[in-house]
């Protein structure tokens, strides 16, 4: 699990095919790595990849022709700049919020705009993910753990302060980027369980939970 904070922006060392997929070296820049052993997961622009070589100055991980269909990491070039955070711990303060590194769906930017000293951007997300984002509810874009400004159909706006442009990859988004997109993992698990029957075999409703004591 990660939180959405970024620790550092790192880059693309080198891509190597491997049978279909991919093996990835990350120069992970000022992340600390003296922590991070074989097998730790680092979210990289969103994703959560396992760290299978550490050369000592960024990690190598494979990539799954799965997880390459399924996010931006395909379009991956030498040079391009990474989102990176390391897996949270008991001690971790949660400054942003649960993060799983598992992609939803990849959405694009829209549109670009000046706001104070801050940055608007619209997005637009993939329809069968956008139910769950929400005004003032959380949303993960490459990583990123952002608040929702408003929102219209499929598309969301975000208010990006300086900081968070200078400390993460958002500085270099412009109209036509893809991106990562992760929702909120409470609305996925309430979704889930709302409309369909509980393990018992009776309908999740304000009846049942009545009947078993919820007031």
């Amino acid at each position: 699990m990660f939180t959405g904070i970024i620790e550092a922006v790192g880059e693309v060392a080198a891509l190597q095919q491997r049978s279909g997929d991919l093996r990835l070296r990350v120069a992970s820049g000022k992340l600390d790595l003296s922590d991070v052993r074989l097998g730790d997961s680092i979210a990289t622009n969103g994703v959560c990849l396992t760290v299978v070589e550490l050369p000592g100055d960024g990690y190598w991980a494979d990539v799954s022709a799965e997880t390459l269909a399924r996010t931006t990491l395909q379009h991956l070039r030498p040079g391009s700049r990474l989102n990176l955070e390391k897996a949270l711990t008991p001690t971790t303060r949660l400054g942003g919020h649960l993060v799983s590194g598992h992609v939803d769906g990849v959405g694009e930017v829209i549109s670009r705009r000046r706001d104070g000293r801050a940055e608007q951007f619209e997005l637009e997300a993939p329809a069968a993910i956008a139910k769950y984002i929400a005004e003032k509810g959380s949303i993960c874009v490459d990583g990123i753990s952002l608040t929702v400004n408003a929102v219209a159909g499929s598309r969301f706006r975000l208010t990006i302060v300086p900081h968070t442009l200078g400390e993460t990859t958002m500085a270099q988004f412009q109209p036509g980027q893809r991106v990562n997109l992760e929702v909120d993992i409470i609305a996925r698990y309430l979704e889930r369980l709302l409309p369909g029957a509980t393990a018992t075999g009776h309908t999740l409703d304000a009846a049942f939970l009545q009947a078993n004591g919820f007031r």
